[in-house]
């Protein structure tokens, strides 16, 4: 197990590397400062209207995680974020889902359960990759063990990096996400 953890280890936190450079004669854009909840709720909740009359019922589905995005997606529900006031809930059954949340790499014990849970939702949905290890692996991406992310057993439309991403970067990749103009026509095909 020892000979496993020290490549990563030694490498270091993987979301904090550095990032690749800007090629030349390409001009940096400007950053915003992030949107207030309260701003990025309201929006939600009228792209959810629109878009799924009224609310997004999503499946959670952990693949292996450490269980770091769980929290961070308990903390979307608790009252301070509280998304339920904006049309989007969690669901206990895959049936009535309108995508799923993935958390974790996807360990190679629990593909089939993925492919199966994928299955059980109904078409069109959306697969949301959480965390960094849902995105590319993480920290675990060179084990035998695990996937390099949701996307080798899933097609994923979101990602949200982060190890684990805050919930206002949660937030804020569901509006974006919702605003995909494929997943727009994924839903008025349904």
């Amino acid at each position: 197990m020892w000979d496993l953890l020290q490549g990563p280890l030694q490498r270091g936190v993987l979301a904090g590397r550095a990032a690749l450079s800007i090629p030349t004669g390409m001009a940096v854009a400007a950053s915003e400062p992030p949107l207030p909840p309260e701003v990025m709720g309201e929006a939600l909740r009228s792209e959810v209207r629109r878009l799924f009359r009224g609310s997004l019922q999503l499946r959670q589905l952990s693949a292996g995680s450490c269980n770091g995005c769980e929290s961070e997606l308990q903390a979307l529900f608790a009252p301070f974020h509280d998304l339920q006031r904006y049309g989007i809930d969690i669901v206990a059954s895959p049936r009535h889902a309108d995508g799923l949340l993935v958390t974790g790499p996807v360990s190679r014990q629990l593909e089939e359960a993925v492919r199966m849970t994928d299955e059980a939702v109904p078409r069109p949905r959306l697969v949301i990759a959480v965390g960094d290890c849902a995105c590319d692996g993480g920290f675990c991406r060179d084990s035998f063990a695990v996937h390099r992310g949701v996307a080798e057993v899933l097609p994923v439309d979101v990602r949200i990096p982060g190890c684990p991403p805050r919930p206002p970067e949660i937030l804020e990749a569901l509006l974006m996400a919702l605003g995909r103009l494929a997943v727009r026509a994924g839903v008025a095909r349904a």
